[in-house]
């Protein structure tokens, strides 16, 4: 093992922008041997579950956090030694080597300070950790250098500039007294997200124990110190009121009296922790406006069974989903307008020419809206391939983040589960989401006589801000004329 080295995994960023994921299941223990390519883990991210393939040879040597562990992108999670090429592992400690003499108040502090912590000496629990995970601290030393961009540290030769803002140019001199102030000196690392989470909780950053790799506070940190000042105060809960609430769904600081055989409290995160900020985001960002109608179906219904005897859709799923959502795409080719999305930074309408049809599935891991690419372009046996194939990748729970991102509108088909119809919620960054409710016998007015009809009801929500109530009622009267009459797919082509 003389040319052997330890490659270190990095959590990656599996999908565009997200910063952390939790590991569901880990497909290789210490002393397995894995191969380029081969899948090491299931990890889920807020958009979806994803397996992770690992990108070289090698006999797995260690695995950082077990299942069900939430991680930052750019942490390192599994170690292999690989045979040949330079000792990675050996360069691994080359970076955090000055965390072993902070405690030796000296001139390290100094130098490391800008890059990974910048706490001073006075906070060595934070020190020991990323000595005692340095691969961790290595492999994210990148991710770290943009979060000390982020906290107004920048590059390295910036460790001046911050005594000399706080009026400390004495720091460097005395490595024992300016340790105090150094505290307050430079801003405590943490993401946006959690700066924000603090904020509103009104946690003062400084004051937090962090715990992350190279120092970084993270959620529970932030979560933890809000339960470790609400203690004194248990018997005058009416002066805190907000406080509790904000970190009620946080297991560490449910309430003493928490009764386990009567209720049960489930952590939200992953695919249900989106959704909910995203549905958050929505309902108090775009203006809704709902409008429905009740429509005679009957003739859509007979299209349906007569489609599944015809060979051209043989093997493929045929259902009134399908001829719905051909009726949404005739709809917006009519009205292009509603296709469209609200831009608030350039305050303008974008809009699409092309169309990314969302479809809401529910999962065991939460609501997601996988979409058609392009779906104005492809022909009715097309979409029903892919509409069987969405359907199918998201009960596995396959669904790729790629998959659920650049919608432009949705279908959510709460027939399904019997109810009539609702008032859906747009897709975040969407004009327009249409509901479809149960399609049920029910008396109808037919040539003058009232005779039993299938019927449905449809709900149509749109984003007031690009779209009116004129063209919102067109686009819903259209779905609602196609599907009473289906031979207008062909007169309105």
């Amino acid at each position: 093992m003389t040319n052997a080295s330890v490659r270190e995994f990095k959590m990656p960023d599996v999908g565009e922008g997200l910063t952390e994921a939790e590991i569901l299941k880990w497909y290789v223990q210490p002393g397995d041997t894995v191969t380029d390519g081969q899948v090491v883990c299931e990890v889920e991210t807020a958009k979806a579950a994803v397996e992770l393939p690992i990108p070289y040879d090698g006999v797995v040597r260690a695995l950082h956090f077990p299942e069900g562990t939430t991680v930052d992108v750019g942490t390192s999670i599994i170690a292999v030694e690989v045979a040949g090429g330079a000792p990675a592992q050996e360069e691994a400690p080359a970076a955090p080597a000055p965390a072993t003499e902070p405690e030796q108040p000296a001139e390290q502090p100094a130098a490391r300070q800008p890059v990974l912590v910048g706490y001073g000496v006075a906070t060595s629990s934070t020190r020991r950790r990323p000595r005692k995970q340095a691969p961790d601290a290595a492999a994210g030393q990148a991710a770290s250098a943009v979060q000390s961009e982020l906290n107004g540290h920048g590059a390295a030769p910036a460790a001046p500039a911050a005594p000399a803002a706080t009026a400390t140019p004495a720091a460097p001199a005395a490595p024992e007294a300016p340790a105090a102030p150094e505290a307050p000196a430079q801003r405590p690392l943490a993401k946006p997200p959690v700066r924000k989470l603090a904020k509103d909780l009104g946690v003062d950053l400084a004051t937090v124990t962090p715990t992350g790799p190279g120092g970084v506070v993270t959620r529970e940190d932030v979560h933890a110190a809000v339960a470790a000042a609400q203690a004194p105060q248990q018997t005058a809960p009416a002066a805190q009121p907000s406080a509790p609430a904000a970190s009620a769904p946080d297991r560490p600081s449910a309430p003493a009296s928490y009764d386990s055989a009567r209720e049960t409290r489930i952590p939200v995160k992953g695919v249900r922790k989106a959704t909910a900020a995203a549905m958050v985001g929505s309902a108090f960002t775009a203006p809704h406006v709902t409008e429905f109608v009740t429509v005679d179906v009957t003739r859509t219904m007979k299209l349906v069974e007569e489609l599944k005897q015809d060979k051209e859709f043989a093997g493929l799923r045929v259902n009134p989903l399908l001829l719905i959502a051909k009726a949404l795409l005739v709809a917006i080719r009519r009205n292009p307008d509603i296709n469209a999305s609200w831009d608030e930074a350039a305050q303008e309408i974008v809009v699409k020419h092309y169309v990314n049809l969302g479809i809401a599935a529910a999962t065991p891991r939460g609501l997601i809206v996988p979409n058609i690419k392009d779906a104005h372009a492809k022909t009715l046996p097309e979409l029903a391939a892919s509409l069987g194939e969405l359907v199918s990748t998201a009960r596995e729970g396959k669904t790729s983040p790629s998959a659920m991102q650049g919608g432009t509108v949705t279908i959510t088909n709460v027939g399904v589960f019997g109810v009539d119809t609702g008032t859906p919620l747009l897709n975040p960054g969407e004009s327009a989401i249409l509901a479809v409710g149960a399609i049920k016998p029910q008396p109808w007015v037919h040539k003058g006589k009232v005779k039993p009809r299938q019927v449905t009801t449809l709900a149509l929500s749109f984003d007031h801000r690009l779209v009116d109530g004129e063209l919102g009622s067109k686009v819903l009267a259209d779905v609602a004329a196609v599907l009473e009459q289906p031979k207008r797919l062909i007169t309105w082509a």
